[in-house]
């Protein structure tokens, strides 16, 4: 799969626990990855329509005093009924042995609990997947 990032040069710092953002980041790239390989790609909304190849971009943008991150695919999406359980812990939607249910409950739990943010997700089936990071920016 094909891999950009789009970054908003007028990030500023924020206070968080780095090690802990790139976990939440790993983990949801890995997972737009393996959407991306399962099937044949399809453009989102947020993706240009002449891209016919596999595709994640990730976007950072600066608006209202909060950092937001987009991880966008244009794998094999997910249904209204797993995107209501996706942050669950031990919910997943790959076969048995090749993921644990973890991941997204506990990047759910860094976003909200530990940095005060918030993480939401719109996906199609057969169409893509974006996840949204919001995160507050303290001065």
């Amino acid at each position: 799969a094909d891999y950009e990032f789009v970054s908003d040069e007028t990030l500023p710092l924020i206070n968080c626990v780095p090690q802990d953002i790139g976990r939440v980041l790993l983990n949801l790239i890995n997972n737009a990855f393996y959407a991306t390989n399962l099937g044949e790609a399809k453009p989102t909304v947020e993706l240009l329509a002449d891209v016919k190849s596999p595709k994640v971009i990730v976007r950072t943008e600066h608006a209202n005093n909060q950092l937001t991150i987009k991880v966008i695919d244009n794998g094999t999406g997910m249904s209204r009924e797993v995107q209501e359980k996706i942050f669950q812990p031990f919910f997943t939607t790959k076969p048995t042995g090749e993921g644990t249910g973890l991941g997204l409950s506990l990047t759910y739990d860094i976003i909200t609990k530990g940095h005060g943010g918030t993480i939401e997700v719109e996906s199609e089936e057969n169409i893509g997947t974006t996840f949204t990071i919001k995160l507050p920016i303290n001065n």
